[in-house]
């Protein structure tokens, strides 16, 4: 009987690097106008980016960022050389040929809609409370098993949790001035994430949670 020997299988499938990106001052490019490349922009512009946006027509939410001088608005069709030395680009025209000449044109990150694969990144559906963002990502495969898993995520973490991330910046820099004994003030920040104080946050809200800590950490600053 002749040997059979396994055959690899390479996974070809594209494996994102999640990342966090700082746009801060930095140069985006959006290439479209419509209810799509709005929503991109405005996250852009939340995240302290420069944009153009490169379209023929924007909708109003656009045209308002316009007039507010949060956006740059360049009135005409895509030209080659347009991404130039923009950070990130976002094609978000509803034409699968322009989309490609912008990835193809793009020399830095590309995201295409609803063409992952022309793109080299790809932007998760994710939750915001305040200083807590949790992102999630089907690599491209299912943006309604992302966006479904959202909500659920959504149901869990709600506003109190953002409220109690940026509380724990306080705490910790205090915790960490304050608690000289390092086995201590281990254990004490490891507590901040436990069980206990999640249920308690979802089921008394975040005053009684910040109460309970600060009452702990001043017990243990006075040891």
């Amino acid at each position: 009987m002749p040997c059979l020997k396994a055959k690899g299988h390479p996974d070809n499938k594209v494996k994102y690097y999640p990342a966090f990106i700082d746009l801060k001052d930095r140069k985006a490019v959006v290439v479209g106008g419509g209810r799509v490349a709005e929503r991109k922009v405005r996250s852009l512009v939340k995240a302290g980016a420069l944009v153009s946006v490169i379209s023929p027509d924007i909708t109003a939410g656009l045209e308002r960022l316009k007039e507010k001088g949060k956006i740059r608005h360049v009135r005409r069709m895509y030209r080659k050389g347009d991404a130039g030395d923009a950070l990130v680009v976002i094609a978000a025209t509803s034409s699968p040929q322009i989309n490609k000449k912008v990835a193809q044109d793009a020399r830095h990150l590309i995201n295409v809609i609803d063409m992952p694969s022309e793109g080299n990144f790809i932007v998760p559906s994710y939750v915001e409370q305040d200083s807590l963002a949790i992102a999630v990502s089907t690599s491209g495969t299912s943006p309604a098993v992302s966006r479904a898993i959202r909500k659920e995520i959504e149901r869990l973490y709600g506003r109190e949790f953002g409220r109690y991330v940026r509380f724990l910046e306080r705490v910790r820099q205090r915790a960490m001035e304050a608690i000289p004994d390092d086995s201590t003030r281990r254990n004490f920040l490891r507590s901040l994430a436990s069980e206990e104080i999640f249920s308690t946050l979802r089921k008394e809200g975040f005053t009684a949670v910040s109460e309970k800590i600060l009452a702990d950490l001043n017990a243990l600053t006075l040891m």
